[in-house]
């Protein structure tokens, strides 16, 4: 069985769980035709959201406010404020 094994490549089998999970996942990988073009399509889409969609549309907004940590700071504080005012007050 050992020959088996070796002659596919996999080499000496791991007897940790962790290691025989890894081992899992890269084997199935490598043997995937259709699944490499798949996960490709989504590794792009990922970066699409979370990347190009970010800059577009959630721009640095805070740093039109103030260039400092603090003006930053002052400028959250002064808005949590007044809003927790309007609540009280019934605005």
């Amino acid at each position: 069985m050992s020959e088996d094994v070796t002659a596919r490549g996999g080499g000496e089998r791991k007897s940790g769980f962790w290691a025989r999970a890894v081992d899992l996942y890269v084997d199935g990988f490598r043997s995937m035709t259709l699944g490499k073009t798949l996960w490709l399509i989504i590794a792009i889409k990922l970066f699409i959201f979370f990347v190009i969609i970010k800059i577009l549309f959630f721009p640095n907004f805070l740093s039109s406010k103030s260039d400092t940590e603090q003006g930053k700071a002052q400028y959250v504080r002064e808005q949590l404020i007044g809003e927790s005012e309007s609540v009280f007050r019934g605005e």
